[in-house]
């Protein structure tokens, strides 16, 4: 499917098939072991976060991991909502769901860069659990118009550049 550097306003996508919505991807983290402290960094896109500490308050947790995230320049304010999957006392799952200027798109995995949590065995990992879809002709500008030239149907982008909606107003002939 194309993605789109710069929208030429005027200019119609041609693409083979229905365009689709896509799917924002989601990410689970996991914490194990013991913890009882420290802390540990995530990189994404090649950005690092500032340490990020450990809390046995789920709610602290999940606040200080969405904080770090949305430092990175790689990911941006409002581009990740991270919640409590399956958690107790800090220890199991958060899920950080690609938002914003992220979302409908796949995505870098998150990794794992410097684990200093203390306890007995502390663990953390991070695994994609919603692969994510890119929309059809992201970054198309708005009033973009979009030909399927399999179905001979013509669309056009009632969305925005970060997340087109495809609209369908005719067929081709």
């Amino acid at each position: 499917m194309p993605i789109i550097e710069s929208a030429t306003p005027g200019r119609v996508i041609a693409n083979a098939g229905a365009p689709t919505a896509g799917t924002s991807e989601v990410q689970t983290i996991t914490i194990g072991g013991t913890p009882t402290g420290g802390t540990f960094r995530l990189r994404y896109e090649g950005a690092t976060t500032a340490a990020i500490s450990w809390s046995a308050t789920n709610g602290t947790l999940v606040a200080n991991i969405d904080g770090a995230l949305e430092a990175l320049a790689t990911v941006g304010t409002g581009n990740v909502t991270t919640a409590v999957g399956t958690m107790t006392a800090g220890i199991g799952t958060i899920t950080v769901t690609f938002a914003g200027a992220l979302a409908n798109r796949a995505v870098s995995t998150i990794s794992v860069t410097d684990n200093s949590m203390t306890g007995t065995v502390p663990t953390i990992a991070v695994a994609e659990t919603t692969p994510g879809v890119d929309t059809t002709a992201l970054n198309a500008a708005p009033g973009q118009f979009l030909s399927d030239t399999t179905n001979k149907i013509a669309y056009i982008n009632t969305g925005t550049q970060a997340s087109p909606v495809w609209t369908k107003i005719g067929t081709q002939t």
